[in-house]
């Protein structure tokens, strides 16, 4: 920690390989992340899917710092069980949020760790795709920490709102989590090691997921008259 460089807060390999004492503590951190990603507003500048990926990658040295489980596979599987079930905990709290708070929420000023804006475009992006707006909110940057929130403002049903909640956060944590594991071993038979190349991970992670995102503010330019 004594070369600590702020630059680190916004790369996800700093929170998945940290250590305090010798003591790799990592697997807390990134659950940690993923609630307050999906369940705390201000959760919505934090890493999400660059970060899942990095944890298929070292899911071994995640769960083997917490308990030893020589299966490759159930390393994985628990990992990614364990980041759905922080994810369905997070839009709860995100729901419960909102259903109370959610005159406040259009009536606050913008702060650092609060932007209208968003809370606007993610209830535009909820009132377009309904209940299945939580399954694509839960792949793309921002609007995956408002959903919840919104599906709480609008007082979406409950039931509803679960089914989808334990849907989406199962395929998001899995698909990240398999995906990064499985292709680190992939590459890494090509005798290419991917923890090599985190920076151009990054970077193309964070392009595919924001690219639905611009692709949505392109679309909402005045149109021409004809």
């Amino acid at each position: 920690m004594n070369n600590f460089d702020w630059t680190q807060l916004i790369n996800p390999e700093f929170y998945i390989t940290f250590t305090i004492g010798g003591v790799q503590i990592g697997l807390y951190i990134v659950l940690f992340i993923v609630f307050a990603e999906t369940g705390l507003f201000a959760g919505f500048f934090l890493p999400g899917d660059s970060l899942l990926f990095l944890a298929g990658i070292y899911s071994r040295d995640l769960v083997q710092n917490v308990v030893y489980i020589p299966s490759n596979f159930l390393n994985v599987l628990l990992l990614s069980t364990l980041v759905a079930v922080m994810g369905v905990l997070g839009n709860m709290t995100g729901y419960w949020f909102g259903s109370k708070s959610g005159y406040y929420l259009f009536k606050k000023e913008d702060s650092f760790w609060f932007k209208k804006k968003y809370l606007l475009q993610s209830k535009d992006f909820f009132e377009k795709y309904g209940g299945k707006a939580i399954i694509y909110a839960r792949f793309l940057p921002i609007f995956r920490t408002f959903a919840p929130i919104i599906a709480g403002i609008v007082s979406m049903d409950k039931k509803k709102f679960m089914f989808y909640n334990v849907l989406s956060s199962f395929l998001w944590s899995f698909i990240l989590i398999f995906s990064g594991h499985y292709l680190y071993g992939i590459f890494l038979k090509q005798g290419i090691d991917l923890k090599h190349h985190i920076e151009y991970i990054i970077i193309i992670i964070v392009i595919i997921s924001t690219f639905p995102v611009l692709l949505k503010l392109l679309k909402k330019t005045p149109k021409e008259k004809i």
